[in-house]
């Protein structure tokens, strides 16, 4: 014998249908991981051994080395969507952070803090790993870290 799905069922679906899509086709955030090491992202350029105790140090480096490495960097690409950064300090005996931002963002302007995509913190000590949550749209982004300063490397944000 058949069994009868009766009408009840069916007006029970349609109402709590609504609900599902949201729950069901949700998908979970892509995760990139960062490696930080004095001066510069590990993912993107070559391991260089550079050494730093402080800030500063990394501002002389870069000084002298910033172009050509960006240069040679590795450019992330990603499609649209929720993402989050994963970015750890592998070796670094001071607080380091993390920058992403659209390319254009201007800290000086207000409006920016508004309109445009900004994530950051502080806080990661050596040995720690520190989550950044972001949803990016189509465009070009730059990621750094002014703590452990490294060069702006770029992340392209595009439709496949």
């Amino acid at each position: 014998m058949k069994k009868v799905i009766g009408y009840r069922y069916f007006i029970y679906m349609a109402a709590v249908w609504p609900l599902f899509p949201a729950v069901v086709l949700a998908q979970s955030p892509q995760i990139i991981e960062l490696t930080q090491t004095p001066c510069q992202f590990l993912e993107v350029e070559m391991d260089h051994g550079f050494t730093s105790t402080q800030k500063a140090d990394c501002d002389a480096i870069n000084a002298r080395t910033e172009e050509e490495r960006l240069k040679q960097a590795r450019v992330i690409t990603v499609a649209p969507g929720d993402y989050i950064f994963r970015v750890s300090n592998k070796n670094v005996s001071y607080e380091l952070g993390f920058w992403l931002r659209e390319k254009d963002y201007d800290l000086g302007n207000p409006l920016h803090k508004i309109t445009k995509t900004s994530v950051s913190g502080g806080g990661l000590m050596q040995g720690t790993k520190q989550d950044y949550a972001v949803t990016l749209k189509a465009g070009e982004y730059f990621y750094s870290c002014p703590l452990n300063t490294t060069p702006n490397y770029t992340l392209i944000v595009t439709t496949p």
